[in-house]
């Protein structure tokens, strides 16, 4: 059976990740000057990426996989589940600082990418060094919470399924399948699915709670991401912090343009084909998109999803259902 949650309302406070996260970097940052003082500016760089910006979503689902699995917000240990939250926002650091350099992308979060900032190499490492300051901080948090082997092996699923999910990218044929093969492991398993996952395997949750968590996770993570497709073409630069019609200039295969080649034709198609890449030419991709009604399409998948996932968790506890079905709106009808 699914064990009861204790009574509290809505989403955490996130000063509280914040303030773990930001202590973290710090402790890190003093490990780094320890080898090489010369390294800091490099160092600050990743810990301002990593410490502002982003939507912070992750970690809450941590969080309240480990609340619906009866974890105490008020109890002692739960400083360690924020810790564990916490390691998210690191491996999502790590994993942007790379898809930047793997899509040649020059800005993010309104900024210029980490590697137009110091360069590809330092980005790489960059990268890996959060990668790893992820796997301590989470391993810390679940040592402190008893470290249950549950945990442990879906992190490890996680980590593979995200690396594997963005090999899958790039070896992907540009296919409506492929798009939502990567959707699913690249995407939705490691910003919803496995972070609930976690969070519940951390509080010790049951089987039966962990199957409902995930098939919301897979649901949603999906809708998320097809949120992302829509904002890469469509979204406003001042809100998403990218140029408008960034995935066209960057040719990514996402479920929209498979969808978009699929319901067009002739001259229109090979234009669009022609011109992915082109920055010169955008304007008139993004037109083409939208004219194949393919937006239309995507719209109501996101829909179907979000009912989906909504569905999945109907016997989940409260305060839990209510939370997550406030992150599902935040998550799919988001402007960034």
């Amino acid at each position: 059976m699914i064990r009861p949650a204790s009574t509290r309302s809505a989403l955490p406070d996130g000063d509280i990740l914040d303030a773990v996260l930001r202590g973290e970097l710090r402790r890190r940052r003093a490990d780094v000057a320890a080898v090489d003082e010369r390294l800091l500016p490099l160092i600050d760089r990743l810990l301002r990426f990593a410490s502002t910006g982003g939507k912070r979503l992750r970690p809450q689902f941590l969080w309240w996989g480990w609340r619906a699995a009866g974890g105490d917000p008020d109890g002692p240990r739960a400083q360690a589940a924020w810790a564990s939250a916490a390691s998210l926002e690191l491996i999502q650091a790590s994993a942007l600082v790379h898809d930047d350099i793997i899509d040649n992308s020059d800005t993010r979060r309104g900024e210029p990418s980490v590697h137009v900032s110091v360069g590809v190499n330092p980005a790489i490492l960059l990268g890996d060094l959060a990668l790893a300051w992820a796997d301590d901080l989470f391993t810390d948090g679940a040592v402190a919470l008893g470290s249950p082997a549950a945990a442990f092996a879906a992190w490890r699923g996680m980590r593979t399924e995200v690396i594997a999910g963005q090999l899958l990218d790039l070896a992907a044929d540009g296919s409506a399948a492929d798009a939502r093969q990567v959707n699913r492991y690249k995407t939705a398993a490691y910003t919803v699915e496995r972070p609930l996952h976690l969070g519940a395997a951390l509080a010790g949750g049951s089987a039966e709670l962990v199957t409902a968590l995930r098939g919301y996770g897979v649901h949603l993570g999906q809708a998320f991401q097809l949120r992302d497709d829509l904002l890469g073409v469509f979204g406003d630069s001042a809100v998403t912090g990218k140029p408008a019609g960034d995935d066209l200039v960057e040719g990514k295969r996402t479920l929209l343009l498979a969808t978009a080649r699929d319901r067009l034709a002739g001259a229109d198609l090979a234009e669009l084909d022609a011109g992915l890449g082109d920055p010169a030419r955008v304007q008139r991709l993004v037109a083409l998109v939208a004219a194949s009604g393919a937006p239309e399409v995507i719209e109501d998948e996101i829909g179907r999803e979000l009912a989906a996932g909504l569905a999945s968790i109907a016997e989940v506890p409260e305060p839990a259902r209510t939370a997550l079905t406030e992150l599902a709106g935040m998550a799919t009808a988001r402007t960034r």
